[in-house]
């Protein structure tokens, strides 16, 4: 980047993608390699879209956003905080939502089902209600509420500032007449409802790669990240509790990541449903209400 004058963004790029490259970040809130997190940094100070092509390789940068840059780019090494924090907002499911440290930055593949209208997996008549079980900062659920006007949305949680970030985006999206925030331990504020699709992202991070996780991810609130030893604990209490709250044509979608080795283990006799995603990302199942009172034995051992 020029020090004085005007930087290209073509420029800027090759500097800054070359500046995390060498600094050994770690990219994994919403791209890969270092190259795709300049893209973003470098478009966001320039103003630019998300989405833009090569023809703005040319466009330049004033002295204002290349100090700009640099600020950023240096915390961004120096102290390694993700990229969507030091933005203070990340695209998820097609959409711009308000992002900072009162909750887990949003980037799960679940994002894929919420665009597909959670076919084919979802077979029941129009789902009129939708649970987003440990919610954070409620991307999925508000998504859901986006994409499906029908749908009403209840967004649970334990954490009171990542629900008031998700209260924020809800606002953002125009969509808070048909979203409910709750604090509450997993079902505990929504005893006696029933919902079409319960979706959650709970925490499943087990202890071995908590404790071995780059220093990007203690930028997160921990609530959300470590659950027990094998990283289930609050899976195991929703795989026991879920089916009381799907109506009959009801589904559950749940990710755990890397603890799917670890569920398969723990629930020997259940036939997880691990689906596959076009844009990455593994350790999600589907289960319909019918599956989990078929299995209701193991499941609530």
């Amino acid at each position: 980047m020029s020090r004085s004058g005007q930087a290209s963004v073509a420029s800027a790029l090759e500097s800054v993608s070359a500046a995390l490259e060498s600094a050994g970040v770690y990219c994994g809130h919403g791209t890969d390699n270092a190259w795709d997190e300049a893209v973003q940094l470098v478009l966001a100070v320039a103003d630019l879209p998300a989405d833009s092509d090569d023809s703005v390789l040319g466009h330049l940068l004033d002295e204002a956003r290349q100090a700009r840059l640099q600020a950023l780019l240096d915390r961004r090494i120096r102290e390694r905080v993700p990229l969507p924090y030091l933005l203070g907002w990340v695209h998820f499911a097609g959409l711009h939502l308000r992002c900072d440290p009162r909750a887990i930055i949003p980037r799960s593949p679940i994002a894929e089902l919420v665009l597909a209208d959670f076919q084919p997996w979802y077979t029941g008549p129009e789902p009129l209600r939708l649970l987003d079980l440990c919610c954070g900062g409620g991307c999925l659920g508000l998504a859901a509420a986006h994409y499906q006007p029908a749908l009403a949305v209840d967004l649970v949680d334990l954490d009171a500032d990542a629900l008031a970030l998700g209260r924020e985006n809800a606002a953002l999206l125009g969509v808070g007449a048909r979203t409910r925030l709750l604090q509450s331990d997993l079902f505990a504020a929504v005893a006696g409802q029933r919902y079409d699709i319960i979706v959650s992202n709970p925490p499943y991070v087990d202890a071995a790669d908590l404790a071995s996780m780059p220093a990007e991810y203690h930028h997160e609130p921990a609530l959300a990240l470590g659950s027990g030893a094998d990283g289930l604990d609050l899976t195991r209490r929703i795989l026991a509790e879920a089916e009381d709250y799907l109506e009959p044509s009801g589904l559950l979608v749940v990710e755990v990541g890397n603890s799917w080795e670890a569920l398969e283990a723990a629930y020997p006799r259940v036939p997880f449903t691990w689906l596959e995603f076009e844009h990455g990302g593994h350790g999600v199942f589907v289960m319909t209400a019918a599956e989990l009172a078929e299995h209701r034995a193991s499941l609530r051992q």
